[in-house]
């Protein structure tokens, strides 16, 4: 019996030990699995998981096999995340990403190139207003994906926050998040509590802190996403020790934002104040 005791307690404390750095190599290897998945569906939350991280943190090791992938979602999620990084390293993926046999691919890689100023996202644009390319195709509407619509139509709520983000002044190599954001408003599962959570992203608002603490375990997914997603980017630091556990939660959507914002958060917990 005491042997068992002394054996438990050994497990807890050992537990109790776990650093950071443990942490941070859990979560790498939790992105670089899901991006690998057989499930097409965890491929693109990875995807869209890496938008949160940044270059330097190896996400393009994960990203560029990901613009080879069959499934169309998952690509278009890929593109919008390299987008997201505002970084000429990404340049030569975007432009790979430009010859994708699926229109909708191309069109996004155009859209993050012209917004990075890139003449070849400029003229693809330009092919697409004189008819030159065609920016539509039946595939992805068969499959009635919402993320697609979004991204030629974006809904009220989505470009709102699109905006909000565009105002917001990167860090140099780390993802802006929007494909993040993306990924929660155009799942149909989503709540709209996570939209509203979403939509005061930069609200300096001290109530903001304590909705954010108590959405991490929201009952509701969509939620404890948007939480996690604000922990990484208003950011939260003091909340960093609190992704821990939404490394084990039950949805995708949740543990891989929840590994990517445990990465992003090391890079700015020495330099930003808790808030």
């Amino acid at each position: 019996m005491r042997i068992w005791i002394l054996i438990m307690l050994s497990t807890t404390l050992a537990f109790g030990q776990t650093k950071p750095a443990d942490t941070v190599q859990r979560c790498q290897s939790m992105l670089a699995e899901a991006a690998q998945d057989k499930n097409p569906d965890v491929r693109k939350r990875a995807a869209e998981a890496l938008s949160l991280v940044g270059v330097k943190d190896n996400a393009l090791q994960s990203l560029a096999p990901m613009l080879d992938d069959h499934d169309v979602s998952v690509r278009i999620a890929v593109v919008i995340t390299l987008g997201d990084f505002n970084d000429k390293r990404t340049l030569p993926l975007l432009k790979k990403a430009l010859q994708d046999p699926v229109p909708e691919v191309d069109f996004a890689a155009a859209k993050e190139l012209y917004q990075m100023h890139d003449p070849e996202g400029v003229q693809f644009l330009l092919d697409v207003v004189s008819g030159e390319s065609k920016a539509s195709s039946s595939f992805l509407s068969k499959e009635k994906r919402s993320a697609l619509r979004l991204l030629h139509t974006p809904t009220k709520l989505f470009t709102t926050i699109a905006i909000g983000a565009a105002g917001f002044v990167p860090v140099p190599g780390l993802g802006r998040g929007l494909s993040s954001v993306q990924g929660i408003l155009s799942d149909p599962d989503s709540s709209a509590r996570a939209a509203s959570l979403l939509l005061i992203e930069d609200t300096h608002d001290p109530a903001l802190t304590d909705a954010v603490g108590s959405a991490l375990s929201d009952k509701e997914w969509s939620v404890r996403a948007a939480a996690v997603h604000l922990v990484a980017m208003h950011p939260f630091p003091g909340f960093r020790e609190k992704l821990v556990p939404l490394l084990d939660d039950d949805r995708h959507a949740v543990r891989l934002r929840a590994a990517a914002a445990y990465i992003r958060l090391q890079h700015l917990t020495k330099k930003l104040p808790t808030r």
